[in-house]
């Protein structure tokens, strides 16, 4: 994500702390957040995949999805 939609994230917030946001400006930090959780958990999931776990004996295993 550019450096310059991370700052409006930023703007937005403070604005909305300090006096309140437009339904525009609602509307744009809505899109803005959820592609920065877009980002974020596909990021995760991408570090998730190269975990490795070694047992007692050695052996190394990967990280597997739990099933819930």
């Amino acid at each position: 994500m550019e450096q310059s939609k991370l700052d409006r994230i930023n703007e937005l917030y403070k604005k909305q702390k300090q006096s309140g946001l437009t339904e525009s400006e609602k509307a744009e930090q809505s899109v803005l957040r959820k592609e920065y959780v877009g980002l974020v958990t596909k990021n995760l999931k991408g570090s998730l995949k190269t975990i490795k776990i070694q047992d007692e004996n050695g052996n190394i295993t990967p990280l597997k999805k739990k099933n819930s």
